[in-house]
């Protein structure tokens, strides 16, 4: 779902913070709202929004899926844009959330409006709001990973990349076969360990061997995944300074832009 229209820049955006950055990098949806109110744009964050839906989806649950998104078509009720800094979870409900209600016309309907408001974080502050800010960090190398979903199912793969290039002191490099899997794949990891760890080491190995400092991601599993397979490494290496440290592009961006001020 690559073509699409976008708004002017709103005065107001909800925030669906997901999961993972809930529970294991919360300082980026904090650092997600300061890029947004830095532009003079309102957030709300209703504290009822729930998990998107995705696991449930993904492991052939399709009702227990539908009753996760009934709850946040009911929830992000108001006409404003939904930021989602994850391609991920903004690829389950722009994507999939229409096709869950497909049999119901009045909750199809509301589903096909709320995917029409879903918009990652990188393709909001490039097409919305036309992020340009000063780059006030030293000088770094660092790689881009972009989930599957964000490259496949949103198409905003382009977005990330634009938003890094647009730092002066950044240099990307670019690793081999950028376009592969991490491994994560939400459940795929608990369901099948063994070769997640694969893919994982895979990418690993594909990053470092670009000399990046560190690695950026728009989605915080894609972060667990990586770092935690180069953690584990280091653990077995004896590696006292992690090899790869990962941080999530909303956190780097704002660090970058902003001379790590809170």
């Amino acid at each position: 779902m690559t073509d699409r229209s976008y708004p002017s820049k709103p005065t107001d955006v909800y925030l669906f913070a997901t999961c993972l950055i809930d529970q294991f990098t919360p300082q980026a949806g904090l650092d997600t709202v300061k890029l947004l109110e830095r532009e003079g744009i309102r957030v709300h964050y209703p504290v009822q929004q729930t998990c998107c839906g995705q696991p449930a989806h993904s492991s052939g649950y399709p009702d227990e899926a539908r009753s996760v998104a009934l709850a946040q078509l009911n929830l992000f009720i108001e006409p404003w844009p939904v930021v989602v800094p994850s391609g991920s979870c903004g690829g389950m409900m722009r994507t999939h959330y229409p096709h869950l209600f497909a049999d119901d016309p009045e909750l199809h309907a509301k589903a096909m409006a709320l995917a029409e408001r879903i918009y990652e974080l990188s393709e909001f502050l490039v097409h919305v709001v036309n992020f340009n800010h000063e780059d006030i960090g030293e000088a770094c190398t660092i790689a881009l990973h972009t989930s599957c979903h964000a490259r496949r199912q949103m198409g905003v793969h382009e977005t990330s990349a634009a938003l890094l290039d647009s730092l002066d002191k950044v240099q990307v490099k670019e690793q081999a076969r950028i376009e592969e899997c991490c491994g994560f794949g939400g459940t795929f990891a608990l369901l099948y360990p063994d070769i997640s760890e694969a893919i994982a080491t895979d990418k690993v190995a594909s990053i470092k061997n670009t000399g990046a400092s560190c690695v950026v991601s728009a989605d915080c599993g894609c972060l667990l995944n990586i770092s935690g397979r180069a953690a584990k490494q280091d653990e077995l290496s004896g590696c006292k300074q992690p090899s790869l440290p990962g941080e999530h592009l909303a956190s780097f961006l704002w660090r970058r832009t902003n001379g790590g001020a809170a």
